[in-house]
């Protein structure tokens, strides 16, 4: 189903803003005036935007295509990048675009004749959102201000403006939140309510300060918040200490009656502010909407489609990225490198649910689910791991093997022993095969083993002695017998409110085990403020962790609410994540730091100090695209008449992809909401709307090349250039 909106007037608002438009662009009121018809309109905006690329050095190229990547990129002027979206604007109308906020009904891409009808006879259908897009867009084209990029100093203020979980006062809230916790869980327990093996007081008689303290006890303990996750909206409130709004319950309930999971541990619960806290403003807003449900997502829930088309696999088939895969869908794989494998064990679950999962499509479905109990591993589970891990054996390219689910640190020790012991034996076997075969026909052996996990996050308390140790000895083993050289955590830290001390502790421990800890932050709205995100990164890299990717949301409708527009993260990297930009003649050093990742925090100190950077700007911002692969590269080519922008993504060229890439094209996103509505929202959470305005500027996107600390090490020998398992 077609829309059509030619004849739809446009409402009071935006009367008023087309007549500040012609009023604030003499020169739109003179193209408009001198255009009979709309393609009169269209040409005359197409020979002005080209005269300005003329103008300056290297924009013709870029718009054309004849030059590509970071350099072409850096010597755009703003208006450049005004000049190129009027011309994609113009080259890309007449295109049907499917919609999949609106149930993937198609429109027709016609920005400009949009805009036509709304200036010459006040219809079209758009909206105001609209009409303030086209106003910025005609401001930067006509270079009528000055936009300038801020100064370190005034980036520091707006990090300043976010507070960390390890801030005194903070970490005195969270403790009051603990005991409030405790003591409802306390009063549950006198009255019969809540009952517990393994928690429970072997003492009769104890004073209610003497059972606290007892309690205060087992919340060092992982199981004391996996038993005790509270899946019900109104005992959620409860905890909170009544402190959800009448709307927030309402929105809670509903997702209830929808059949949205809750799981929310008492731990994590507690980084919740139930009041203000020295003076910040919204300080818990990212972690508020990670666990707390918008009214989009249940909307949705029930008929959300899958965003990454190579996680749907159907038997004997390939996905979407070419690849052949075992059966089962424990085992997911976008590139030639490197595949994921999700164990049937604990693994499979997660130590909460965040609101913009991946995997919501999943949950909707019931594949998904918090039945601890059934996600333990049967006694068949060694012998499909074995036929897993033989893929990984087998194949000529795959050198790095992400363990994940669910998440991998929610399996038992025991489960994760046994699965990194598999892995270990595996790693072998081919690096000894390897050696039967010629030169150029060797295939590629494990060099990178990553843990994928949120407990440093949601259960810090999971990272133990024991599970130290067994990684520590799993490292030892495998880099000495069986060749592989990099060891990560990655985890997913959204917020420096997140990291506290008992995070602080685990990270700190998983360090002395020798594995590198890396993190990826989804750039949620919330996320998105000013700052934010710098600051993250300055008291991770503080921890001795390094940023690895920064991802904008994914999904559609359902995820509107914590969706910030490629815009936003296209103007944090050049605003605000530059300052942390590494010297390139360091990269090689950097490179090193994983090979002695207990001194990773020295290293990173040692680096920040000489350049005097206030964090390491080692992450890319990037897209997980619903096609093949995660990329940045990108421009805007329409826009609806709601104002959400619509995005022409390229695939990532500067890696390796299935070779399945040269024949899908590019790919074509519609954002789920517009940039007004996005500055809305962040005055809502207390932001200034004047620091947001520059956004409307980025409309394209250059894919940041990957940090040399995050390369593959090389081979002492050539492997074949053949690619197994794959069907083009």
């Amino acid at each position: 189903m077609s829309r059509n909106f030619e004849s739809i007037s446009i409402n009071g608002i935006s009367q008023k803003m087309v007549q500040e438009m012609l009023s604030n662009h003499p020169r739109i009121a003179q193209i408009l005036e001198q255009s009979n018809e709309y393609k009169d309109f269209e040409n005359q905006l197409s020979r002005w935007a080209y005269s300005i690329l003329e103008s300056g050095e290297g924009g013709v190229d870029y718009y054309k295509e004849r030059k590509r990547g970071k350099k072409a990129y850096d010597k755009l002027r703003w208006q450049d990048m005004a000049a190129i979206r009027v011309l994609d604007y113009i080259d890309h109308t007449g295109n049907e675009v499917e919609d999949l906020n609106m149930g993937g009904e198609t429109f027709i891409n016609e920005p400009f004749n949009t805009l036509y009808l709304g200036l010459s006879r006040g219809t079209g259908g758009g909206n105001p959102d609209f009409f303030r897009d086209m106003a910025q867009l005609f401001s930067q084209l006509e270079a009528s201000y000055e936009y300038s990029l801020p100064t370190l100093e005034k980036v520091e203020e707006w990090m300043d403006r976010h507070p960390s979980g390890l801030d005194e006062q903070v970490v005195r809230h969270r403790e009051m939140n603990r005991d409030r916790i405790l003591g409802i869980i306390l009063d549950k327990m006198d009255n019969g309510e809540i009952t517990d093996r393994k928690f429970y007081f072997k003492e009769a008689g104890l004073s209610r300060e003497d059972r606290l303290s007892i309690a205060r006890q087992w919340w060092h303990d992982r199981l004391f918040h996996l038993r005790f996750a509270f899946r019900d909206p109104e005992l959620i409130n409860e905890m909170l200490g009544y402190s959800l709004s009448y709307e927030t319950m309402q929105v809670l309930r509903d997702a209830k009656k929808a059949g949205i999971p809750f799981f929310v541990n008492p731990y994590y619960l507690s980084l919740l502010c139930t009041t203000n806290i020295g003076g910040y403003i919204a300080s818990d807003q990212a972690i508020r909407d990670y666990i707390l449900y918008s009214r989009e997502l249940i909307n949705q829930f029930g008929h959300i489609n899958a965003w990454e088309k190579e996680d749907i696999v159907k038997p004997g088939e390939p996905n979407a990225a070419g690849w052949h895969l075992p059966e089962g869908g424990n085992i997911h794989r976008r590139y030639p490198e490197v595949a994921i494998m999700i164990p049937d064990s604990m693994g499979r679950a997660c130590g909460g649910l965040c609101t913009s999962c991946q995997r919501m499509y999943d949950f909707q479905s019931g594949k998904l689910n918090f039945n601890l109990e059934q996600l333990k591993p049967t006694e068949s589970w060694p012998q499909k791991l074995e036929r897993l891990l033989k893929y990984f054996e087998e194949d000529t390219q795959l050198r790095d093997i992400l363990i994940t689910g669910g998440d991998a640190l929610m399996s038992a020790d025991k489960s994760l022993k046994r699965i990194l012991d598999a892995v270990y034996e595996m790693a072998k076997r081919k690096k000894e095969n390897n050696k039967r075969l010629p030169v150029g026909e060797k295939k590629a052996e494990i060099l990178r083993v990553r843990l994928g996990t949120r407990l440093p996050v949601y259960l810090p308390q999971r990272i133990t002695d024991h599970l130290v140790t067994l990684l520590r000895d799993f490292k030892e083993r495998a880099s000495r017998e069986a060749g592989i050289r990099q060891f990560v955590i990655q985890t997913h830290f959204e917020t420096a409110m997140e990291i506290t001390p008992e995070a602080a502790h685990g990270m700190n421990k998983l360090r002395q085990a020798g594995w590198t800890i890396t993190n990826q932050q989804v750039f949620t709205a919330a996320a998105s403020r000013k700052g934010h995100t710098a600051k993250l990164r300055k008291v991770l890299n503080d921890l001795g962790v390094l940023p690895y990717y920064t991802f904008t949301v994914k999904g559609y409708l359902e995820n509107k609410h914590n969706f910030a527009n490629n815009a936003r993260s296209i103007q944090e990297r050049a605003e605000e994540k530059v300052l942390g930009e590494i010297d390139a003649k360091e990269h090689k050093t950097i490179r090193s730091f994983p090979q002695e990742a207990e001194k990773m925090k020295e290293n990173i100190n040692r680096l920040r100090e000489t350049y005097g950077l206030p964090f390491l700007a080692t992450d890319r911002n990037v897209l997980n695209m619903p096609g093949v692969g995660k990329s940045n590269t990108f421009r805007t080519i329409g826009i609806t008449n709601d104002g959400r922008r619509v995005l022409l993504f390229d695939h990532d060229h500067t890696r390796r992809h299935s070779p399945i890439i040269d024949q899908m094209g590019r790919v074509t996103i519609v954002e789920s909401k517009s940039i007004d509505e996005y500055i809305r929202q962040m005055t809502d959470m207390g932001e200034n709307p004047e620091e947001y305005s520059g956004v409307f500027g980025y409309s394209i996107g250059e894919t940041e090349e990957i940090m040399p600390i995050y390369e593959y090490p090389d081979y002492p020998f050539e492997i074949t250039s053949a690619m197994s398992n794959l069907e083009v």
